[in-house]
């Protein structure tokens, strides 16, 4: 009878060595656990981004506004009867 302790013991120190050092052991489940909650974050943002994207596929199918919104924010156009003037800063030395 004095062995069984014994080997109840032995056998605990086995597993919890296992959980602790193991394949698949706590810290590892931990780092994973982390990951899965960033690559969680990453992907809200993801959808936000792709509906704002859909959004504005969707208002540039739909409306001449945003198309004339876009020529003269990212292309520089103007109206026939339109004049252009640009400021910049100066430079400094």
């Amino acid at each position: 009878m004095k062995w069984a302790p014994l080997i109840l013991v032995g056998l605990l120190v086995v597993v919890q060595g296992d959980l602790w050092f193991g394949k698949g052991n706590l810290p590892y489940v931990w780092g994973l656990q982390k990951q899965l909650v960033q690559q969680q974050q990453a992907n809200v943002a993801a959808r936000e981004r792709n509906a704002r994207v859909v959004a504005e596929v969707s208002d540039l199918k739909e409306g001449l506004e945003m198309v004339e919104e876009k020529a003269r924010s990212e292309l520089g156009m103007v109206r026939p009867d339109e004049i252009l003037v640009q400021v910049t800063a100066a430079k400094k030395p």
